[in-house]
């Protein structure tokens, strides 16, 4: 919920009601599970109505989202543990508990990419195709997504006096940090960003039903790379709980990967003039 900070004051105190919505005797429903679960319909949702447009058969992105889900969540939680395995190996019951947290974007997208790579291979049909279709869908669920951080009181940024400071209870506040209430609103930042980036991308998509202007078959996905990889990176920045490898936050060493790779297939597309590699065999396309 947001609390106001006094009448004095241009602004709102980000204040977590808690992580779980509401319980039924022993069954306990969480916000994150709540906003995970809305984000997979509406995204699913929302690239089926655009597969339409694109005169291609919306039941290809059903079964697709099944392909998703089946490789992104199981790599979001393994790429987040193996960075967190001091952490886990003193509690391994928790490795399975997604529930509480503790989710990597980009371990869903190497799991995502893997998952749909082999269903386009199966299927004969472009990744590129239908990673323009999803890229859009998955930016926004990952603007809905943060919202979990939110709750579970995770993922926040460093201490701040801002007027939109996020209030931290104790038991969630890094070791060093006990004593400090407010932090930097990451969620905040990263929702509102990607809510940019989905502008773009459903802005372009629509323009180039019209020519205006003409996209080659790969450009929205390359975009969603450098767009928000970009924004992680300055956001991660800001974080207290960012997984490391030695000094380097891995979650911008990666985004800084993902904007040289969709700069290089930008480059490929439009100035050398060749379309990006597939996963369809040459015989089928």
């Amino acid at each position: 919920m947001l609390q106001a900070i006094s009448p004095l004051t241009l602004g709102f105190q980000f204040i977590s009601p808690g992580p779980i919505l509401f319980e039924l005797g022993p069954l306990a429903i969480r916000w994150y599970g709540l906003l995970i679960a809305s984000a997979v319909l509406i995204g699913v949702s929302l690239s089926m109505y655009l597969a339409k447009h694109r005169n291609l058969n919306p039941d290809i992105i059903g079964d697709l989202a099944i392909w998703l889900v089946i490789g992104a969540i199981p790599g979001a939680r393994l790429y987040y543990v193996l960075f967190q395995w001091q952490q886990y190996a003193q509690r391994p019951e928790d490795i399975i508990a997604i529930w509480k947290g503790g989710i990597a974007i980009h371990g869903a997208m190497l799991g995502g990419i893997l998952a749909a790579t082999i269903f386009a291979r199966l299927n004969k049909v472009s990744i590129w195709l239908l990673a323009d279709l999803v890229v859009p869908s998955l930016i926004l669920g990952q603007a809905i997504g943060r919202w979990g951080n939110f709750f579970n009181s995770e993922a926040f940024g460093r201490p701040t006096n801002l007027p939109w400071k996020l209030y931290i209870p104790a038991e969630n506040r890094p070791l060093n940090l006990v004593n400090v209430e407010y932090f930097h609103p990451t969620f905040l930042y990263e929702s509102l960003w990607n809510l940019l980036v989905f502008g773009l991308l459903i802005n372009l998509f629509f323009r180039d039903l019209k020519k205006k202007p003409h996209l080659k078959v790969g450009t929205l996905a390359l975009l969603y790379m450098i767009a928000y990889s970009t924004g992680r990176v300055w956001i991660e920045g800001f974080r207290t709980d960012s997984l490391m490898l030695g000094q380097l936050r891995i979650a911008q060493v990666v985004s800084l990967i993902a904007i040289a790779l969709g700069l290089t297939g930008l480059v490929w597309l439009y100035l050398i003039g060749r379309s990006l590699p597939d996963v369809v065999s040459a015989e089928n396309q």
